[in-house]
């Protein structure tokens, strides 16, 4: 199937309404011709006839036949297809024809429509019928003889048709001649119009993994049509740089971090194959492989996760979900780290508006607060309260707010938490099991259901995350 081109598709458009309109000028043309030739040709027959009908006279002697001037006829305008006439008077019949009148033709006047066209010998005439007409050279005491006469006159159509078809000839050379002028410069602009375009399509096609720059002629960001094409052309390549970026940092901090694991498990299974060991060695050198292969799987778990998580966020996963009430899941995550806050003496304070309802995975959103309260805990002092609070915002959304009295982090820091691997203590990672993955999966949960998740803190008065969710109605 061959391939659809638009400036194929505009040439034809252009040169099949141009030939349209080309036929129309004709058609119109032809048409305005031939009506006032006919016209014209009609008033001459009008004319003849009236001067036919004025060459007939009465004669002197009251018994005598009405006398015809036949020398006075005027000569007819076509050499080749002489005029037919015949004038009649009531009560007398046929005062005169004229010499090329066919044998055996005759013509009834029509009351309705007094001009017709007819054919002689394949010569085409346009006839006229003259009822009533006066003669006008009467004399007194011819009262019994007729007054009035009917005369019809036809001329031939032969030089009207060859003026017509001529007039349509030249309407159809000048036509055709600004078919192709229009044509010309319908192609010459859509070239010149087209020509940002193809910038366009080469600015594009530099676009490589090293090279993200698209810059579109001033010329085509100039063009009202192309202008939301360059911004969203634009906008597009710097989410594709974004993602691509954040792809790559991603498998290089996956790397990293599975490398560690693998470096150490490597290195116990390769002690104990140095040298004989003992039952005891042997099983302490397991349990220490085993808990890195542990880690290693928690690892490989958790970023499966955040990949899950960030096609939901994405839209490229759907999934039918039912609403769930905030308040329980906060629960369910305060209950499932109640052990890490009793090991750091940390109370928990909860406050929750009833019936704030949301559409999500229960089992997503319990992540959520237990990687916010996790961290909420870990990065507190020893004996401080943490306070988490579930209320409804200004604008009806349901808004789930955690504050800590920790060490704060530095503003610098703030616009990186959320990013994947990011630690902010990294001389803790090994003593608290992290990964620098548990905000990541967080907001891109939070994002896979429209919300939004942000960070505020005061270096040396603590941190407060706040989470903000589109909320339903309770039989929503």
């Amino acid at each position: 199937m061959p391939n659809k081109s638009i400036r194929r598709d505009l040439i034809l458009i252009v040169v099949l309404s141009q030939a349209l309109l080309a036929a129309g000028l004709v058609f119109a043309g032809v048409y305005y011709t031939h009506h006032q030739l006919r016209s014209a040709l009609d008033a001459g027959i009008q004319a003849r006839l009236m001067s036919v009908a004025a060459l007939v006279r009465y004669p002197e002697d009251p018994k005598a036949p009405l006398i015809f001037e036949r020398s006075l006829v005027p000569r007819s305008v076509q050499k080749h297809h002489p005029d037919l006439y015949e004038i009649r008077a009531a009560g007398v019949g046929v005062v005169a024809r004229s010499e090329n009148w066919p044998v055996g033709m005759q013509f009834d006047c029509p009351k309705v429509k007094p001009r017709w066209n007819f054919e002689v010998a394949g010569v085409p005439y346009r006839a006229l019928c003259g009822s009533d007409v006066p003669i006008l050279d009467r004399e007194e005491g011819q009262a019994d003889r007729p007054s009035t006469l009917t005369v019809i006159y036809a001329t031939s159509r032969v030089e009207m048709n060859e003026d017509v078809r001529s007039a349509g000839i030249s309407i159809a050379l000048a036509s055709l001649i600004l078919l192709g002028a229009t044509v010309w410069l319908a192609l010459w602009g859509m070239r010149r119009g087209l020509l940002p375009l193809q910038e366009l399509a080469q600015q594009a096609s530099r676009v490589s993994a090293q090279n993200w720059t698209f810059q579109a002629s001033r010329e085509a960001d100039q063009i009202a049509e192309l202008k939301p094409l360059n911004e969203a052309m634009g906008t597009m390549l710097d989410r594709l740089q974004k993602s691509f970026q954040q792809q790559r940092e991603f498998l290089g901090n996956a790397a990293h971090e599975l490398k560690t694991p693998v470096t150490i498990l490597k290195s116990t299974l390769q002690s104990l194959l140095q040298r004989p060991r003992t039952s005891a060695e042997y099983e302490l050198g397991l349990r220490q492989a085993l808990e890195d292969m542990e880690r290693l799987e928690k690892l490989l778990q958790w970023m499966l996760r955040l990949a899950r998580a960030e096609q939901w966020a994405h839209g490229t996963l759907r999934r039918d979900l039912s609403p769930v009430e905030i308040a329980p899941t906060c629960e369910e995550a305060i209950d499932a780290l109640r052990g890490l806050a009793q090991e750091r003496h940390a109370q928990i304070e909860f406050n929750a508006e009833d019936s704030l309802r949301c559409k999500a995975d229960a089992e997503d959103l319990e992540l959520v607060w237990i990687n916010l309260l996790e961290n909420a805990v870990r990065y507190s002092p020893e004996g401080s309260t943490v306070k988490i609070s579930v209320q409804r915002d200004g604008n009806g959304k349901a808004q789930i707010r955690f504050e800590d009295q920790g060490a704060g982090i530095p503003e610098e820091e703030l616009t990186q938490i959320f990013e994947r691997f990011h630690r902010g203590d990294p001389s803790r990672t090994r003593e608290t099991g992290g990964f620098g993955l548990g905000l990541a999966i967080a907001k891109a949960l939070v994002e896979a259901y429209g919300g939004t998740i942000r960070a505020s803190s005061v270096v040396g008065h603590g941190t407060q995350m706040t989470v903000e969710l589109p909320t339903v109605a309770a039989n929503g």
